[in-house]
Order: structure tokens, then C-alpha cells, then sequence
């Protein structure tokens, strides 16, 4: 497969001021200009929009723009050929630099939630690296993981589609299937030299057809390793040391695509590794999550988990300084997120706010401008692929990957725009399958949602199911850490069962929550009369979009998600094999001995 040449062309616009060249990457930022000009009522010399604009106003496409502007240049009134090279004139002097495919660097922390990075406010967590990439670029307040959980979240970044249309790549520990080919596959193909270190797409198995690992993100490069990691429960990786070997072997000139990924903050925890080492203190953390007792357990747990992010972002701040020593940061776009939500209960693996909202900022120096600036607009994981794959100069129908649902950022990545960037990108879906094991026969606990606005609505499609996983397993669909341990104890405590019941009890069949004035989602709004129209446009909406993305869950095969196999195969099966003690409670290294009631629970406890 080759890049049409076509599309990657030069353009030049002849006027008064001489003949303008531009390259491919500059068509995308200039037609960006263009494209609200023309959209605006009058030119700023005076004409009527539809003097330049004469035919096909509907027109949005980037590509289309710039072309229309060359085969009709004849049509665009004379005074107003010097106001389209005045929104072009910036682009001149960007001329004078780099105009090869850009190198990406794609940065990807391990369970680390929204508000977590300095660059949002939270003092308590120190993230420089993340903060530089937010200053010299752009701070996203609205990016989501449609999936929030390891394996579903990394397929639909790397295939740009949500995961219930990705058959057994919809579960945690899947078989990842040979049809999906994935970004980084493709830009090897066109040029790339493409490269991974620490957690890549992960857990589950994605081989080949003659049976060898796909590496989905890359070659990996992991031979360097720290001489003493920090603290307990950090990887002995040193992530920029190998980061630092795959510069040194690609060719002087290659494009490269790189995927970091961080093992942290992923538990488990060295015990107040963030009061001992990190030099933290408990009264740091100025709001606690409703859904948790505040108390100096759950702190300390917290405290340890920042400690973690910010090692994540000591070996990134390592890798912009690299990259900048050796001349390659300027042409570089870092992007910077995390898979899903905190480890910790109601968070990671659930689809609530904490969940799926992700950090996110990207930084492109020599081609973000007004860099510092924040975009409200809603963003999915699954328009990274398409994002990568335009700026590489390629078309998506050329590269045999499967139909994406994303789209590319570049109309964000080329206005100078802050907030509300394009009003069309107003809402993202959300849902899941089967994470972890714990249920009777592996079952899921399927659910699909909306964020539209400041609303989101869940629809769970089996609320007599346990959403965690059974009790008499252990919860397994949270990991064990100190919080979990404190909030399975509120069940039998005075007053306090609400906790357990917000974390680990049953569900209802829908839910509604204001997540601007309650990201926590405890209040649920789905039988509120005031809120009934608004359910309902928003479960409308819902319904058809994952109809026209043939999702099997509202089609009926739903059935298909719960059959695909567990792939771990120590614990596929888990709740028949330890009902019948053919596993123990240590098989299940995730969570905590104590973790496992001693009997099944009541349906609910009110």
C-alpha cells in the first residue's frame, strides 16, 4: 500500500504577493484558517461570504477547501485574494522549517485518573513533564476512554474503533483477533520506525497466524532496567534509557512512533511510599472521592498512588529532554493520557466519571499554535488511530484497517481556538464487557453509555449480576489495596453501609447523573420526573449510534461477549473452579486474601 500522491502534494496560491508553497501538513493548519473564514457572514474586506464562497458552501473538508481554492481561484473576488494570504502569511514562516511526517510519541500511564496531573489542580500530585506538555501544547478537559480498563481501552486506541466492535478485543485478557490490524502495523509499512517499551497493548494474546507475538505497539525495548526502582511495586524499567536505545538504532531521518508505557501508577503499592519517600503529607489532598470514608488509611493509599504518577512523569520529562538534546522534539507530537481510571473501588474497570475520563494533553512545537490553551471538546481513545494515521499522510481506506468511529484531532490540533473547538464533537459512547473473572460461567457485566453535555447515562443490561463480581469471590473485579479493605469493612459498621454499597452492591437497570455537579455519580437521576425527556433523547441517541456501529449487544447477540474465552488460562473459570476448591484465594493475585466473603451475600442489603 503506497500514499496517494495526490493528496500529498505540494500547493502553492498565486497572488500579489508572490507564489506560496505549500506541503501537505500545511494544507491541514491553512485550510483550518480558511474554513472559518469563510464560514463567517463577510470577509474582512467587505464581500459577501458567497463572493469567495460561490459553490458548494457545505464543503468542510480540510483538503477540499485548499483544493476548491486553487480550481476556483478564478471565482474568489480580487480584493480578497490578499485577505486569503493574510491567513495563510503565518504558515509562510512555518514554511521555512521541518515539513517531514511527524514523529509521535505516545505516552501512556497505567490507571491514572482525570483530575490527577498538576496541569489540573491537583497540588498533591507533582507532574511536571505532563504540566510542560499542557504549557507548550493543548490541556483536553473532556477526553474519555470508551472502555475503561487495560485491554479494551489499549485495542480501541490502536484499532480507532470502540470495543464492542472489535469481537473478543471487547474483554480484558482477550484473544486479540488477526483481522484488526492496528496503527502502528501500518506506519511500519509506510516509513516509520516504530518501537515500545513497559506495558504495551495488554493482557491477552495477540499472536500472528504463524502463532508469533504481534507486538501491537511496537518492538519492544525493555533491556535497560533501573538499578533500585524507587520503591516497592514500581518496575524495575527504565523506560527512558530504552527509549534512548530505539533513537539510537533508527536511521538518521526516519519518522518514528513510540509507545510508552508506563507500568504506574498500576498497584500493587509500597506501603506510604508517598509519605516516606514522595515526602507527602495527608492534609495535601484538599477533596476526598464522596463515594470513600475519609479517613487516613484511604489518604495514605492515595498519596501512594500519586507517588507513582509522578515517576511515570520523571521518565517522561527524561524523553522531551532527549528529544529536545537531540533536535527531534520541534516535529514531534507527544501525546500524554492513561488507559482508565485510578485502581481503586468504583473507579477503574466501572464506566462512571472517575472512570472514563482521562487525563490528556498533546504538544507539537513546531506546529500547535497559541500553545497553553484548553479545548472543552469531547475526545475519544478511538481518534487517536485516525489522528496518526492523516498525519502520516495517509488515507484510511489505504491502510486495511478496519472502518473507524474516531476522528482526527488535527482540526483541534491546527485551530487556535480554546475551549470549544468544534461543536460537532459534543459526546462520546462508553461501555464494557467482561473484565475480570468472578461471575458464575466468566459473565460479564455489560454496559453501554453517553456523556453528552454535562449528562451520563448507563444503561446496564443485567442488573441481577454482581458488577464487581460475586462477593463469595472476592470481588475480583477490583484490584485489593488498603481502600478496598476499608470500604468492604463499612458493610457491617453502623451508618456506614452505604459505602459498600456504592462500590460493590447491585445496580439498577439505568442511571443518570449531572456529572458537573456530581462527578462522583452518586445521585442517581433516572427516575426523576424533571429529568424523563432527557433520558430518553439521550438512551435514543444512544440506541442508534451503537446500532449503526452493529454492536451485538443491542442487536440481540449480546451473548457473543460472555462466550468469548477468558484468556488467562490460571483462572479461567474462576468462580466454578474455587466454588469447588479446585483454586484458592492466593490464585487470584489481584486482590486480597480477605477480600472473599465467606458466603454468598443477600441479592442486596438495604
Amino acid at each position: 500500500m503506497k500514499s496517494n500522491p495526490e493528496r500529498i502534494q505540494n500547493l502553492s496560491i498565486e497572488g500579489k504577493g508572490g507564489v506560496f508553497k505549500f506541503s501537505y501538513l500545511q494544507r491541514l493548519a491553512a485550510g483550518t484558517a480558511i474554513r472559518r473564514f469563510l464560514t463567517t457572514s463577510k470577509t474582512p474586506c467587505g464581500h459577501p461570504k458567497n463572493i469567495i464562497w460561490k459553490r458548494q458552501p457545505e464543503y468542510k473538508d480540510v483538503h477540499t477547501v485548499l483544493d476548491w481554492l486553487t480550481k476556483n481561484k478564478n471565482h474568489i473576488a480580487i480584493g480578497c485574494i490578499a485577505t486569503v494570504l493574510l491567513l495563510l502569511q503565518c504558515l509562510v514562516a512555518v514554511g521555512q522549517q521541518s515539513t517531514d511526517k511527524p514523529n509521535i510519541l505516545f505516552a501512556i500511564a497505567d490507571d491514572a485518573s482525570y483530575p490527577h496531573m498538576g496541569a489540573y489542580g491537583a497540588d498533591w500530585v507533582d507532574t511536571p513533564a505532563f504540566d510542560r506538555v499542557a504549557e507548550q501544547g493543548i490541556l483536553f478537559t473532556r477526553a474519555y476512554v470508551p472502555n475503561p480498563k487495560c485491554a479494551p481501552s489499549r485495542s480501541i486506541i490502536l484499532t480507532g474503533r470502540n470495543s464492542w466492535q472489535l469481537e473478543e478485543a471487547a474483554n480484558h485478557w482477550p484473544d486479540f483477533p488477526q483481522k484488526f490490524k492496528v496503527y502502528t502495523e501500518v506506519l511500519a509499512e509506510h516509513g516509520y520506525f516504530v518501537g515500545s517499551t513497559g506495558k504495551g497493548w495488554a493482557p491477552g494474546i495477540a499472536n500472528n497466524e504463524e502463532g508469533a507475538p504481534r507486538h501491537l505497539a511496537g518492538r519492544p525495548f525493555n533491556e535497560h532496567q533501573l538499578e533500585t526502582p524507587p520503591a516497592g511495586g514500581i518496575s524495575g524499567n527504565d523506560y527512558a534509557a530504552n527509549f534512548e536505545a530505539f533513537l539510537k538504532e533508527k536511521s538518521a531521518g526516519e519518522p518514528f512512533v513510540f509507545w510508552y508505557g508506563g507500568y504506574e501508577p498500576h498497584r500493587g503499592y509500597e506501603w506510604q511510599s508517598g509519605l516516606n519517600k514522595g515526602g507527602k503529607s495527608l492534609d495535601q489532598i484538599d477533596e476526598m472521592p464522596g463515594f470513600f470514608p475519609d479517613n487516613d488509611t484511604i489518604r495514605t493509599d492515595l498519596l501512594d498512588y500519586a507517588f507513582e504518577i509522578e515517576h511515570f512523569d520523571e521518565h517522561l520529562g527524561q524523553m522531551l529532554d532527549l528529544l529536545a538534546e537531540r533536535g527531534e522534539l520541534g516535529n514531534t507530537l507527544v501525546v500524554v493520557t492513561a488507559d482508565n481510571g485510578m485502581p481503586f473501588p468504583r473507579i477503574k474497570g466501572q464506566s462512571y466519571e472517575y472512570s472514563a475520563h482521562m487525563p490528556l494533553a498533546l504538544m507539537w512545537p513546531e506546529r500547535i499554535v497559541n500553545a497553553g490553551r484548553k479545548v472543552d471538546d469531547f475526545v475519544s481513545f478511538a481518534d487517536f488511530a485516525p489522528t496518526f494515521i492523516e498525519l502520516a499522510g495517509l488515507d484510511w481506506e489505504e491502510t486495511g484497517m478496519h472502518a473507524t468511529v474516531g476522528r482526527s484531532l488535527t482540526d483541534i490540533l491546527y485551530s487556535d481556538r480554546e475551549g470549544v473547538v468544534n461543536p460537532d464533537r459534543d459526546h462520546v459512547l462508553v461501555g464494557k464487557e467482561r473484565h475480570d473473572v468472578g461471575r458464575p460461567y466468566d459473565w460479564g457485566y455489560p454496559v453501554r453509555g453517553i456523556i453528552k453535555g454535562d449528562m451520563l447515562y448507563l444503561k446496564n443490561f443485567k442488573p441481577d449480576r454482581w458488577p464487581v463480581g460475586n462477593p463469595e469471590t472476592g470481588y475480583l473485579n477490583t484490584d485489593g489495596s488498603p481502600t478496598k479493605t476499608a470500604v468492604l469493612d463499612r458493610r457491617t459498621a453502623p451508618g456506614q453501609y452505604h459505602y459498600w454499597a456504592w462500590n460493590f452492591g447491585k445496580r439498577p437497570g439505568e442511571e443518570l447523573y449531572h456529572i458537573a455537579e456530581d462527578p462522583d455519580c452518586l445521585h442517581n437521576l433516572a427516575e426523576d420526573p424533571a429529568y424523563t425527556e432527557e433520558k430518553k433523547q439521550l438512551k435514543e441517541e444512544l440506541y442508534a449510534k451503537l446500532k449503526e456501529q452493529e454492536d451485538p449487544r443491542v442487536l440481540g447477540r449480546g451473548y457473543v461477549f460472555d462466550a468469548y474465552r477468558y484468556m488467562n488460562q490460571a483462572n479461567y473459570n474462576f468462580y466454578h473452579r474455587y466454588m469447588e476448591g479446585d483454586l484458592e484465594k492466593s490464585d487470584a493475585g489481584w486482590v486480597n486474601g480477605s477480600d472473599f466473603e465467606t458466603e454468598p451475600l443477600p441479592v442486596q442489603q438495604q
